[in-house]
């Protein structure tokens, strides 16, 4: 794991500019909060219990993901499939239900498609942390050099591009800002906008190799 947290990167600072490349990783620190309210409790605070429930009706299927209560422990269901055809359900995808498969559940339980269909939010407090191999920035040099940021996600949080700009280069929300106003930091997408998946940013910056794990 340690070779993927800097490709191409220099061991000091000195040596040619070109090929600098950095690699930002957005590592796992936990799966969401479910947010509904719960019947038994004022919490609305739920987690997977790492488990599914599938019921069979002659021919059709239901499939529930099991939640509990994060206070009471109340447990809840999420349906994942209802009165499902069990022909027009994918074997191995019923294999893993009926296993408890842990991959499945992980998967679902950050599913933004799944919360927006069931009618809850996820909240991805406390779930990620930012992971750098990256040169320290000092917006003061005349003469900084040019840097490729390659970032990657190990889960689909959505984080503001400004949030993950000015976590990784340490910098203040507006010294991020005029950067990428004068063009020091190309970005591919808006900088308000939220990033989920892995993309390519490139900035001109001092290259001090400064590693970092910055939780949030």
């Amino acid at each position: 794991m340690n070779d993927n947290r800097s490709i191409g990167v220099p061991a000091d600072g000195n040596g040619s500019d070109i090929g600098r490349t950095a690699l930002w990783v957005i590592r796992e620190r936990g799966l969401p909060a479910i947010v509904r309210a719960c019947v038994s409790c004022r919490s609305a605070r739920h987690h997977p219990t790492g488990k599914f429930r599938v019921n069979a009706n002659g021919k059709l299927l239901d499939v529930w993901l099991l939640i509990c209560c994060e206070v009471c422990g109340r447990t809840s269901k999420i349906p994942v499939h209802e009165r499902i055809c069990v022909q027009a359900l994918d074997r191995e995808r019923l294999l893993m239900f009926q296993d408890n498969d842990l991959a499945m559940v992980r998967d679902l339980a950050m599913d933004p498609a799944l919360a927006r269909q069931a009618a809850y939010q996820l909240d991805w407090t406390g779930t990620w942390a930012l992971e750098t191999s990256m040169p320290r920035c000092d917006v003061m040099r005349a003469d900084p050099a040019p840097v490729t940021v390659i970032v990657r996600f190990e889960l689909p949080v959505p984080i503001r591009v400004e949030k993950l700009l000015t976590t990784g280069l340490g910098l203040s929300r507006s010294a991020v800002r005029g950067m990428v106003g004068s063009g020091r930091i190309r970005l591919p997408m808006a900088i308000d906008a939220k990033a989920r998946e892995g993309f390519t940013l490139r900035a001109d910056l001092e290259w001090r190799i400064d590693r970092r794990d910055r939780s949030l």
